[in-house]
């Protein structure tokens, strides 16, 4: 058994992601059996950077597949990030940081969306990944929140 005075150690090591909600779907392509294709969009919160919400839309795959998880989805998705509140930046915030993480597929693919700092036009800059290759590159998306003021407050 773990004493509880080093729990807290266990606590740092597990990554702070983000959780998203589902804003909603479009039917992309209709399918017979099984689930439609579509596109979702999903919100989420910066973890650390309050202040800040992201939207991303991915291709889910429908089909037989699709619908007991087994399909893999396209590497296709967009990001939109923006000061939705007053951004209270962290006293140690890393340059890089992985904000958020989704599973496209079964075997060993994701979206990962890092957040980074441009210390120089103090912005926030959200970049969106796929971890699987295609012809060489990943898959991106990118979206910039410089801080700024809100509401009367520094």
């Amino acid at each position: 058994m773990i004493p509880v005075r080093y729990c807290w150690l266990m606590l740092l090591a597990v990554p702070c992601f983000a959780t998203a909600e589902t804003v909603g779907c479009v039917t992309t392509a209709w399918k017979l059996i099984g689930a439609n294709h579509k596109v979702c969009v999903e919100a989420f919160h910066d973890p650390k950077v309050p202040g800040v919400t992201c939207h991303v839309s991915q291709a889910k795959t429908g089909g037989v597949s699709g619908s007991i998880g087994l399909a893999q989805d396209p590497s296709q998705f967009s990001l939109a990030c923006r000061q939705t509140g007053q951004i209270i930046l962290p006293v140690k915030l890393p340059k890089e940081e992985t904000v958020f993480t989704e599973d496209t597929s079964i075997l060993f693919k994701e979206t990962r969306i890092v957040r980074l700092w441009d210390d120089a036009n103090r912005t926030l800059v959200y970049l969106a990944i796929s971890r699987k290759l295609i012809e060489g590159a990943p898959a991106n998306s990118i979206s910039t929140v410089p801080v700024m003021p809100w509401g009367g407050k520094p």
